[in-house]
């Protein structure tokens, strides 16, 4: 038996051993502003009490109001960038493991975004530019649920010429070996994620790309469509997978049949099959791997314990990718993730302990 030990434990040590930069992310970064708000403030917006939406016009004077009326909390955000903060904060050690792409402005919100990415350890290599301020995020609260009204600003002027196609940029796309896209980056530079997931495709290499909302399966079909053949892990949830049903013709309203169709989608690297994960809030997640399709159930919590439900779904992205980095089964990717998103509910915005507590 005591020559076995020594096997042991150097496996333990091999599996633990999480590269720099090994997870990409690219996405739109936001500074949230998190507040509790009255059913009065969202009819006057005509905001719905859980959805997201991008600022249009009759939403500018919302933002200032928001700051006046109500008691507000700042945090880094962006759906993306809240999903490798978070699978940084599951692994803890080394520092850097998630690169993170995406423009802010030359503005007093970008130093507060850079700070919080340094304090999160994320390596935020960030496209500046002074024509538009810091792109920012309104959570509004009400009870459980929230109201996501972006206004993109600086988010959208992300330039692929500019920032992911410098040499020194696109190398630290090369040493990643996983990639994460949530779907709301489509609105603002399809090129750039395209290049991105045919990177990852042509290397063998993992990218998986997020729903994100219903409103980009919808009015984004078609760049939402030519990065599909690309995506080897989708994510998703059940109100974004209904919509994505629909828009793509599929026929049925059933969440498994509509993961089994997305996984049947065209794929370019034959090499992997695609993986669906929808999640449904309260009610178990559904995974197709392979000709399976699963249900895990989630972490149960009390109604009562449910403190923002903002940023679950980044959340469990994060935990997810957290063991997919660590080649962990698919399995302990889900618990992770469920673990991730029951960490984060029970806290005002996607903020989190310091240390995680996932065996």
């Amino acid at each position: 038996m005591a020559a076995d030990e020594p096997q042991a434990k150097k496996q333990k040590l091999e599996e633990k051993t999480v590269s720099e930069n090994v997870l990409f992310g690219m996405g739109n970064p936001l500074l949230d502003i998190c507040s509790v708000v009255d059913k009065d403030f969202l009819d006057k917006y005509g905001l719905k009490s859980n959805d997201q939406i991008l600022a249009e016009d009759k939403h500018k004077a919302m933002f200032e109001e928001l700051v006046k009326k109500f008691k507000v909390e700042y945090h880094a955000g962006g759906s993306t960038q809240n999903s490798v903060k978070i699978a940084q904060w599951m692994i803890q050690q080394p520092h850097k493991v998630a690169t993170f792409f995406g423009c802010i402005g030359t503005d007093n919100f970008g130093a507060i975004l850079k700070k919080k990415a340094e304090e999160a350890h994320v390596d935020a290599h960030y496209y500046e530019q002074s024509e538009e301020p810091t792109g920012t995020c309104a959570a509004c609260i009400t009870g459980d649920n929230r109201s996501l009204v972006a206004n993109l600003a600086a988010a959208n002027c992300y330039k692929k010429e500019n920032h992911l196609d410098l040499e020194e940029n696109w190398k630290l796309v090369e040493k990643a070996k996983i990639y994460y896209i949530a779907g709301f980056f489509i609105t603002v530079s399809p090129e750039s994620m395209l290049k991105v997931a045919k990177h990852a495709s042509e290397n063998n290499k993992i990218f998986g790309l997020n729903l994100s909302a219903p409103f980009i399966c919808q009015f984004f079909k078609e760049p939402l469509m030519k990065v599909m053949p690309y995506v080897d892990i989708l994510f998703g949830n059940e109100t974004e997978a209904a919509t994505f049903a629909r828009e793509q013709g599929f026929e049925t309203e059933d969440i498994k049949e509509i993961a089994k169709k997305a996984q049947s989608l065209p794929k370019v690297n034959k090499k992997r099959q695609r993986i669906v994960v929808f999640t449904q809030g309260k009610d178990g997640t559904v995974v197709t791997s392979g000709d399976e399709v699963m249900m895990f159930p989630v972490l149960e919590i009390e109604q009562s314990e449910i403190v923002d439900t903002n940023g679950a779904g980044d959340a469990f992205v994060g935990g997810f990718l957290s063991q997919l980095v660590q080649d962990r089964p698919l399995e302990q990717c889900i618990r992770a993730g469920h673990y991730a998103a029951n960490v984060i509910i029970r806290r005002a915005g996607c903020t989190f302990p310091e240390k995680p507590d996932f065996h």
